[in-house]
């Protein structure tokens, strides 16, 4: 999970948590890079509005360095959903988006869709 913010990174915790997942945090988008550098991940939580490296511009690298079968699923997280994000997310390379705070049913459904997604690359 790329987020900057202490109070958002527990509260996402605790959400993939009680969903049985397990999360790494990156707080920028270039710890992201580096740590995609050293281990593979399926799913990368992207908050847009980040220190040092945004996520659009993180989601841009990862799409430029790595084939897309080792590119993980990206779901974008904003705080301010303008008109228009959605798209510039979905442009950036990033397969979905959601809206913060994060909502519990909005990241079930977005962690299903990317069971959907793996499944049709296989």
């Amino acid at each position: 999970m790329a987020e900057d913010n202490r109070i958002n990174q527990k509260v996402a915790l605790q959400i993939l948590k009680r969903l049985g997942y397990q999360a790494d945090i990156a707080n920028n988008g270039i710890e992201v890079l580096a740590k995609l550098q050293q281990q593979r991940y399926d799913v990368v939580l992207m908050d847009i509005q980040m220190p040092e490296m945004d996520g659009l511009e993180t989601t841009r690298r990862i799409s430029w360095e790595y084939p897309t079968p080792l590119q993980p699923y990206i779901i974008a997280m904003t705080a301010n959903a303008m008109e228009g994000d959605r798209e510039a997310c979905l442009a950036a390379g990033m397969q979905d988006y959601l809206s913060k705070p994060i909502r519990i049913q909005a990241l079930t459904h977005a962690l299903q869709q990317y069971q959907s997604w793996w499944e049709e690359r296989e």
